[in-house]
Order: C-alpha cells, then sequence, then structure tokens
C-alpha cells in the first residue's frame, strides 16, 4: 500500500526532545516510561506525518537497548499513535476526522466538527448524463445533467474527492454560485429545495489513480466509497460519489435494538 502520510521531510529525522523525563529502574518497565516520552513527542511536538526519530537516536538518549525502543514503538503503532513505513522510518499517525453518520454537506459537517473546510473546483460544467446517473435522478436519457467533481479538505488536508450530479430543473444556475461553499446550502436558500433524505452506501476498495493522485494516498490505497442519492421531499436533486481517505476519515454509528 502506498504511504499514507506527508514524508516530505524524510531526509533528516529529529532529535530526541530535550527536558523531557529520563527513564530510570523502577516497577515501571522501560519499554513504557519510553512510550510514554514518545507519545509526548508525538502529541506535542511534531505535526502528523513527521517522523520520528530513529532508534539509535532513542537508544543513545535514553540509555535503552533495542529491544526496549522497539517494544515502545511497537505498542504506539499497534494503538494507533504512530505508522510505520517500510525502508523510510516511522511517522506520526493521523487523527482521522470522526463522523457521526448523519445527514450534512461536507461543510456543514467539517464545522461542526472543529475543522476548516476548504474546496478546490476540479470540473464544473453541463453535460449528458451518464445512464445510471439519469435513472437516479429521474432525468429522460440522454439528458443533461449539471456535472461537479471537488476536491474536499480539511485544515488544509485532502479528505475526499467528490463527484456528483444535479438535476437542473431544480437548480437552474448552480453553475453561477461559488462552488467553493456548500452546494446543499445554496440548494436550500437560493433554489428552495432542502436535502432532506438520502440514500447512501459505503465500501471500502483500493483508490483508483486519479483519486490517489488527488487524496496523496497513491493507486490502490485504501479508501471509503460512498454513493448517495439526495432528495428534497420527493425530488431527486443529486445523485453523488465521494471517496474519503480512510486514515483522515471515519464513521461512527449507535445501533439500538
Amino acid at each position: 500500500m502506498a504511504n499514507p502520510l506527508n514524508t516530505g521531510s524524510v531526509g533528516t529525522a529529529p532529535a530526541a526532545p530535550s527536558g523531557v523525563t529520563t527513564i530510570h529502574n523502577s516497577q515501571v518497565p522501560k519499554h513504557e516510561q519510553l512510550r510514554l516520552i514518545i507519545l509526548r513527542l508525538a502529541k506535542d511536538e511534531l505535526q502528523p506525518g513527521a517522523r520520528l526519530p530513529s532508534e539509535r537516536t532513542l537508544m543513545d538518549s535514553y540509555g535503552v537497548s533495542r529491544i526496549t525502543v522497539r517494544a515502545a514503538i511497537g505498542r504506539l503503532v499497534n494503538e494507533g499513535h504512530l505508522v510505520r513505513v517500510p525502508a523510510k522510518g516511522t511517522f506520526v499517525a493521523d487523527s482521522p476526522v470522526q463522523s457521526n453518520l448523519h445527514l450534512a454537506s461536507f461543510t456543514q459537517e467539517m464545522e461542526a466538527m472543529g475543522h476548516v473546510p476548504s474546496t478546490v473546483v476540479l470540473m464544473a460544467e453541463r453535460a449528458a448524463a451518464p445512464d445510471h446517473v439519469a435513472a437516479d435522478l429521474s432525468l429522460a436519457p440522454g439528458a443533461d445533467g449539471f456535472h461537479l467533481r471537488r476536491l474536499r479538505l480539511a485544515d488544509g488536508r485532502p479528505v475526499s474527492v467528490d463527484d456528483a450530479w444535479y438535476n437542473p430543473e431544480y437548480a437552474p444556475e448552480l453553475l453561477e454560485i461559488d462552488l467553493t461553499s456548500s452546494v446543499y446550502k445554496a440548494l436550500a436558500t437560493r433554489f428552495g429545495h432542502q436535502i432532506d433524505r438520502a440514500r447512501q452506501s459505503v465500501r471500502a476498495e483500493g483508490a483508483p489513480p486519479d483519486i490517489g493522485a488527488l487524496l496523496g494516498t497513491g493507486t490502490g490505497a485504501p479508501v471509503l466509497a460512498f454513493h448517495r442519492v439526495s432528495w428534497s421531499g420527493s425530488l431527486a436533486i443529486e445523485q453523488s460519489r465521494s471517496w474519503y481517505r480512510s486514515d483522515r476519515y471515519s464513521l461512527n454509528m449507535e445501533v439500538r435494538l
């Protein structure tokens, strides 16, 4: 699998943090003491995607064996705080966006979770809708739809690629609005069609080449693929496919009897 992290700083590994707690002979195992030191480094001093100090640096800085270093790092990898990349090193893992399963636009969802959303418009055109899109949007075969493809970011980091089609009958001036903002909000406030229902499926798949390039994961990396048809009342407004980085986005849901 391609490395999902930003490894732009691979060239020189950082030194161990200065002024941290030293490791003592005590009832707390040395690998656990080192684990806590490395965890503090990952949380307080390094950014997601940053390279961890080398095993040799950690051994020399804290006077411990390679076995102790590997035990501490191995546990942090298992806990999801670090990620090993073969032949490159160990890196601070991303903290994924935690989304509760509900109906909201990307912009609304990110803002509600305290992230800063932004959007890059990759395509905005009027074109003949593919047959399966026309069927979902109740368009006549070969009829035009509005096709919108966007890269979505949270705090400046790619999270998803959205490829959506809209029924032009219900949003005739859609391509004239600011498409870097929330389309759902524009549908409600400008065109009078509040999205209030959707049918959605989610599956795991390998990133296609174009999606992997846009998300920075590389081809074949695991992504969450969404397919959604959204309605305003009885009107089918939107048909969309979205690909989310699985290391930067996760879904939460509550299941009851």
